[in-house]
């Protein structure tokens, strides 16, 4: 009798709560076995874990600040020890900070590069040398995928977040790179969401205006783009592009980043 291969494992960083939350329980839903990073919020990964395993059946926690390189490079081979394989990487996590021109820093920009930047190319390089590895001892086809999030302020920019906005801007020019660099054994996708959650810097009032502002009539949900990510990693002929889950508001312009657009109730 022909054995089934093992359920397919993607490593989900920033896991343990918002969208990420939301991306890891849509692929467990989907048949992923859910490798949960996160860096502080270790009580919502717990959380997030165990839901992913009520659903699938597998999960486990993996910690690590994405500003640490050595941090970074030690993720992927403790997933594969974990376990035995990683087929995909989903980069959800970021940080997000206010600057613009005039309180920009060496220092602030530094800091999103890491994690929003060198952190998912670390990962993706991480994952082909891992496919490649598993190919090399004669495992056929060994495919993968890596999901970047990225956001529609690159195709709507306005001066805000600049540190944010240029270390994602970086990370979709990645992604083209990436995708030729690494084919064909890992495809790179990038995802850019509108306006999804809310934050502690708009009201509950706030948010719902301006998630309306888009020419649908609704920016996206959490549920949008979780089945967005989910075909793009299983959708084995997409690569090097991005797929803008918004609503259309990357269509329209604003002077300012949602977050304070606090005039808009």
């Amino acid at each position: 009798m022909s054995q089934h291969p093992p359920s397919p494992v993607v490593l989900v960083t920033g896991a343990a709560k918002r969208l990420g939350r939301e991306i890891a329980l849509a692929l467990a839903a989907g048949g992923w076995r859910v490798a949960v990073h996160y860096r502080s919020s270790a009580q919502d990964a717990v959380e997030t874990v165990a839901a992913c395993t009520r659903i699938q059946g597998d999960s486990a926690l993996f910690e690590a600040d994405l500003g640490d390189e050595n941090a970074v490079k030690a993720l992927v081979p403790s997933v594969v020890e974990r376990f035995g394989q990683i087929d995909a990487v989903v980069n959800s996590a970021s940080t997000f900070e206010q600057d613009d021109a005039a309180s920009f820093s060496f220092a602030a920009l530094e800091k999103h590069l890491h994690s929003n930047t060198g952190a998912p190319i670390l990962l993706a390089q991480a994952l082909h040398t891992h496919l490649a590895s598993r190919q090399a001892r004669g495992e056929k086809p060994v495919r993968g995928a890596v999901v970047n999030l990225l956001d529609q302020k690159l195709w709507n920019q306005n001066p805000d977040f600049l540190s944010y906005t240029l270390s994602k801007a970086a990370l979709e020019a990645a992604n083209t790179m990436l995708a030729m660099a690494l084919a064909p054994q890992v495809r790179v996708v990038g995802v850019a969401p509108g306006l999804t959650l809310t934050s502690h810097l708009l009201s509950d009032a706030q948010f719902e205006a301006l998630h309306k502002l888009s020419p649908l009539g609704r920016s996206s949900t959490p549920a949008d783009v979780a089945a967005t990510v989910k075909f793009a990693l299983e959708n084995q002929s997409i690569t090097g592009t991005t797929l803008l889950v918004d609503g259309g508001q990357h269509l329209m312009k604003f002077a300012r980043d949602f977050s304070l657009m606090t005039n808009h109730t």
